[in-house]
């Protein structure tokens, strides 16, 4: 019995940091409606686990987390579409504190191209 419990305690110590990650990087953060906003981005950091841009809307910073590298790619995005001094509108779950001013995009239009980055989420 002892031995069970060990193996337990080990499989669920295991587990912790997964879900803490899984918890950060999903959508437990974000409101379930969406927000729409057009700036023009400031910074760009592009990679795993996601991309984050700053934008500039209206005087007011933005963070927008884009996709992971290989979802930005299947969205159509090529490298150097998302660059400083490109304008950009973002359509996208914000965070449940508004006082953040982060969104997570869920579409993007650069120019009157659309690039869907998450589908399901339609």
């Amino acid at each position: 019995m002892t031995r069970l419990l060990s193996i337990a305690v080990l499989a669920l110590g295991l587990m912790a940091p997964a879900a803490g990650a899984l918890a950060h990087h999903g959508w437990s953060w974000t409101t379930g409606g969406n927000i729409d906003l057009t700036g023009m981005i400031k910074t760009v950091r592009l990679g795993n686990p996601h991309g984050i841009l700053k934008v500039d809307v209206e005087g007011e910073e933005w963070t927008a987390e884009v996709g992971q590298p290989w979802r930005n790619r299947r969205a159509g995005l090529k490298k150097g579409d998302l660059a400083e001094g490109v304008e950009i509108r973002v359509i996208g779950e914000p965070a449940a504190d508004m006082s953040e001013k982060r969104v997570k995009v869920e579409r993007l239009f650069l120019g009157k191209r659309e690039y869907v980055l998450y589908p399901e989420r339609d």
